[in-house]
C-alpha cells in the first residue's frame, strides 16, 4: 500500500468543501435583511420592533450544523480544526474582495452595476474584523459545548446538543460582531436584542432536523472513502 496516501473519510471531505464555500457566501448574504413572517411578530412581545434578521444567518446556521455534524462523527477535535481551517477562505475572500474593490472597473460597465457592486462587496476594517473574530469564536464555542454535551450524554439527544450550542453560539457571534462592528456609531442595545432573539428562535427551529440530515448523510457517505 502506498504510504503517501491519506485515506480520509467522505463525509469529511465533502462537508469540508461545503463549510469553505458557506464561510465565504455568509457575508455576501449579509447584506439582505430578511422579515421572516411570524417571526417579524416577536418582537412586539418584548418591546421592540418588527424583528428582522441579516439573510447570512442561514449560511451561519448551516456552518454550525457541518461542524456540529464532523464533531458527531469524527470527533470534537476534527470539528475543531475545520472551524480553523475555516479562516483560510474567509480571509482571501476579505483580501480579495478589498483588492478587486481597488481596481479600476472597465470603462463601459453601468454605473448601477458598479454602485451594487461596491454596496454589496464593501465593507470597513471593523466589519470585517468584527466578522473574522465572532466566526472563530462562535464557531469554537459551538463545537465546544456539542462536544461537551455529548460527552456528558453520550450518543443521545443529538438534536438537543445540537439546538443548545446553536443557540449559544449564535448568541455570542451576534453579541461580538454588532459590538465590534458598530459600537459608538449608533445605538446598538435593540439591534443586539433583535437579532439575538431571532437567531436563537431560527436556531430552535432549524437546527433539530438539519443535524439529523447532515449526520445521516455522513454516515452514508462514510460507507466508502476517499484518498487525498
Amino acid at each position: 500500500m502506498d504510504k503517501s496516501v491519506v485515506s480520509i473519510p467522505r463525509s469529511l471531505f465533502a462537508f469540508s468543501i461545503f463549510y469553505g464555500g458557506m464561510v465565504c457566501i455568509a457575508g455576501v448574504l449579509g447584506n439582505k435583511q430578511v422579515a421572516l413572517g411570524p417571526l417579524s411578530a416577536i418582537g412586539p412581545v418584548f418591546g421592540l420592533g418588527p424583528l428582522a434578521v441579516e439573510a447570512g444567518i442561514f449560511a451561519f446556521l448551516l456552518l454550525v450544523v457541518t461542524s456540529s455534524a464532523v464533531a458527531e462523527l469524527h470527533g470534537g477535535a476534527t470539528a475543531n480544526t475545520l472551524v480553523r481551517i475555516g479562516f483560510v477562505p474567509l480571509i482571501v475572500s476579505i483580501l480579495l474582495s478589498i483588492a478587486v474593490l481597488a481596481v479600476p472597473a472597465a470603462h463601459d460597465m453601468a454605473p448601477e452595476r458598479l454602485a451594487a457592486f461596491d454596496t454589496i462587496m464593501g465593507g470597513t476594517p471593523r466589519i470585517w474584523l468584527g466578522g473574522i473574530v465572532a466566526y472563530g469564536i462562535s464557531q469554537t464555542l459551538n463545537v465546544t459545548i456539542f462536544a461537551a454535551l455529548k460527552g456528558r450524554e453520550g450518543s443521545r439527544l443529538l438534536w438537543l446538543r445540537a439546538a443548545i450550542a446553536s443557540m449559544l453560539s449564535q448568541i455570542v457571534d451576534t453579541l461580538l460582531f454588532v459590538t465590534i462592528s458598530f459600537a459608538g456609531v449608533f445605538p446598538i442595545a435593540e439591534l443586539l436584542a433583535g437579532q439575538m432573539i431571532a437567531k436563537v428562535v431560527l436556531s430552535a427551529i432549524l437546527v433539530p432536523p438539519l443535524i439529523y440530515a447532515f449526520v445521516a448523510l455522513g454516515r452514508k457517505l462514510d460507507g466508502t472513502r476517499v484518498a487525498a
